[in-house]
């Protein structure tokens, strides 16, 4: 993890699990575990809060681009450290608060995020896409929220910002039923801001970035802190401190550890049929 003193740099600080590049007015920030398709470790959940620091301290900086290497965006929440008791190395009170304050970086942060959705978008990594500003997808994209089939609560602040980007009907079908869906139910619902061909991603992508960096910053960076302080007060992203004790809870509780190990043999399962 990036020293806190690091932030004030002019040039880009080094991660272990993301990548970072700035050229002055625009950023992109990676998601950079392709072999785990970008799940969130508590490292790579640190790295980004600090990288989400570090923009803050670049004085022409406009525009951030959130992408996923490899095949997907993110597969959320990484499964193989549930049971990580050590301390959360973005200075949460467990491991589980570590995604709560990095979404809450990302949130904060001065210039505008676009997050750039392709392949698998779960849980964790949704959550990742809500806290940006601007979403764009491609049209083959697949959303889902398993956390209830894992037997935990969505945390992380997750809930409020569905609420907010999709309204409380939806958000309670989707993570309760845990059901997938897809780019045009996702912009139909008003998460995403474009849907396009997978080929057209990157372009779509850098043509809304240049399209918001091209404005005058004080103005587009006043206009994000406007419209945050609005839906702040809507649906109170701030009282999500405590979505690490529901967490925490629900891994101790025995049907849910059920839920748990039942989900994770579906997925050795389904993995072996592909190898197969």
């Amino acid at each position: 993890m990036a020293d806190a003193t690091l932030s004030r740099w002019s040039e880009p600080p080094e991660f272990e699990t993301i990548t970072v590049a700035c050229d002055g007015r625009r950023a992109t920030l990676t998601l950079n575990r392709p072999e785990r398709l970008n799940a969130l470790s508590n490292l790579l959940m640190a790295e980004v809060a600090d990288a989400a620091a570090w923009f803050d301290h670049q004085p022409d900086l406009r525009v951030v681009v959130v992408r996923g290497e490899g095949r997907a965006f993110s597969a959320g929440f990484d499964l193989t450290v549930f049971d990580d008791e050590g301390p959360s190395p973005a200075g949460g009170r467990v491991p589980a608060d570590t995604g709560r304050l990095m979404a809450d970086a990302l949130e904060r942060t001065s210039p505008v995020l676009i997050a750039a959705l392709h392949g698998h978008v779960v849980g964790g990594g949704l959550v990742v896409a809500a806290a940006c500003d601007l979403r764009v997808a491609t049209d083959d994209v697949s959303f889902s929220i398993p956390e209830v089939d894992l037997g935990i609560p969505l945390a992380w602040g997750g809930i409020p910002r569905l609420v907010r980007e999709v309204g409380p009907a939806l958000t309670k079908e989707l993570v309760m039923t845990c059901r997938p869906f897809g780019a045009d139910e996702a912009l139909n619902a008003g998460f995403l801001n474009r849907v396009v061909a997978a080929a057209d991603l990157d372009a779509a992508v850098d043509e809304l970035a240049e399209s918001v960096a091209s404005r005058p910053r004080a103005a587009v960076l006043a206009t994000k802190r406007h419209v945050n302080a609005v839906t702040d007060q809507m649906v109170g992203t701030g009282r999500s401190w405590s979505d690490a004790d529901g967490l925490t809870a629900a891994l101790r509780d025995p049907e849910g550890r059920a839920s748990r190990s039942a989900y994770m043999e579906r997925l050795i399962a389904k993995k072996k049929a592909r190898e197969n």
